[in-house]
């Protein structure tokens, strides 16, 4: 078993939450999860990471890049030191993708077939190719919660008869994952390290340790935590498909329809946020939230900035990932609240603009991040200016932290009640 997904009744627009219970803990969805693309979220450490949020509740669950990990530092390295858990010192849930999107970013640099991808490194230029079952052994070695098939990127904008092609290529590609997956999921290097073996709730890390996890659930009276009654943990990573089609409705839904029947744990929507009109973006995943079984989590993959996260999540979308957070941070650009007279949830400020050289204010006086409880603008903008590598990290601390608790506010005005175990719960 790799997951188990209990989820609850869907809001008027589509939104509902649910918890994932996964092989290093269980997360409360609909989440946005931290990209660690080389096993880091850049520029902001590990115990950072499981502190940043509403009540220091942290990130549930982070991302990682197998491309980038397979070149370097290897992905059997990474399985002889214990697994990614263990070399990078995460011990929350974790999601690997393909590394097809990567992959296929070397327009020049890949040749593509029926059998695989085969590339030239980005770093130096060395030969490698990978296939729908390397992808999946590569991810195996690293170890990650929930696996992703190997599928095709299309470029953008394609001919319908050049998406139809790739998608083709993408349903063939996610059989032969699958096939695989069944066939070496327990091959796993934590299975030894007694991941999975116990009954986990909710921040069990926290509780074995004696303190009550913010994240903790409740079932029954409030006395009774949720984490304390018996919660299978499952023992296997997971694997999901991705749905491809490009912006065409047919083949979107064709590809839905496809997956579905292949039945995997939980499902991707791909090929999106790659340049498209918002509402193109929106129109695409609102048609196959409908495709797709209600019993499952639903990813959006690379979204988005502050209020696209928020409407999908407010649509019935599960799980999201993006880099903008760390990657805006790291040029200056931060999310505070829409104070009064401002539009939308979320406001775009460019710290580097000499209105902050002097400014005593926080970045968002609503925020209750450890940078905005403490730092200035105009400090922020001294920092950014003088090319400090300190910047990058509060920069990124704050963006991290507004993202997670954009999240929290998400979950919180959705129903709390769901059913687990055959009775209702409630998400506190």
């Amino acid at each position: 078993m790799g997951l188990t997904f209990e989820v609850g009744a869907p809001s008027a627009s589509g939104g509902r939450r649910g918890v994932l219970h996964l092989p290093h803990g269980q997360v409360q969805t609909p989440v946005f999860m931290p990209v660690g693309t080389a096993a880091t979220v850049k520029a902001v450490q590990q115990e950072t990471l499981e502190h940043i949020g509403r009540a220091g509740a942290g990130a549930q669950i982070i991302l990682a890049n197998t491309y980038h990990l397979y070149l370097r530092p290897g992905h059997e390295l990474i399985r002889r030191m214990g697994g990614l858990h263990r070399f990078m010192g995460w011990n929350r849930p974790m999601l690997t993708d393909s590394g097809g999107f990567q992959v296929f970013s070397l327009a020049k640099l890949r040749s593509v077939t029926a059998e695989g991808v085969e590339f030239r490194s980005h770093l130096d230029g060395s030969k490698h190719f990978f296939s729908p079952e390397h992808s999946i052994a590569v991810q195996i070695a690293l170890g990650a919660d929930i696996l992703m098939t190997f599928d095709e990127c299309v470029e953008t904008p394609a001919s319908w008869e050049r998406t139809r092609d790739s998608m083709a290529l993408t349903h063939a590609w996610a059989a032969r994952s699958k096939a695989y997956w069944l066939a070496h999921r327990h091959e796993v290097p934590w299975e030894e390290q007694g991941v999975g073996s116990r009954e986990q709730g909710v921040g069990s890390r926290e509780q074995e340790q004696g303190v009550e996890s913010p994240h903790a659930l409740a079932a029954g009276p409030p006395s009774t935590p949720y984490s304390l009654l018996p919660t299978p943990c499952p023992s296997t990573p997971c694997l999901f498909g991705i749905v491809q089609g490009g912006m065409y409705p047919d083949l979107r839904r064709e590809s839905a329809e496809r997956l579905v029947e292949m039945d995997f744990d939980g499902y991707a929507i791909g090929g999106l946020a790659v340049g498209e009109p918002r509402e193109v973006t929106r129109e695409m995943i609102g048609l196959t939230l409908e495709l797709l079984p209600k019993d499952k989590p639903r990813y959006v993959m690379g979204v988005g900035y502050p209020d696209e996260i928020e409407e999908y999540a407010r649509m019935g979308v599960d799980m999201m990932d993006c880099v903008l957070p760390t990657r805006a941070a790291r040029h200056g650009l931060l999310f505070r609240a829409a104070g009064p007279g401002e539009a939308g949830p979320a406001v775009r400020m460019n710290i580097k603009r000499l209105e902050y050289a002097e400014d005593q204010r926080p970045i968002d006086p609503a925020c209750g991040c450890m940078v905005c409880q403490r730092y200035t603008r105009a400090y922020l903008r001294h920092l950014f200016v003088a090319r400090e590598p300190l910047a990058a990290t509060l920069n990124s601390i704050h963006n991290l932290a507004f993202y997670l608790d954009t999240m929290e506010r998400v979950r919180d005005s959705m129903s709390s009640t769901v059913r687990a175990m055959g009775r209702p719960i409630t998400l506190k």
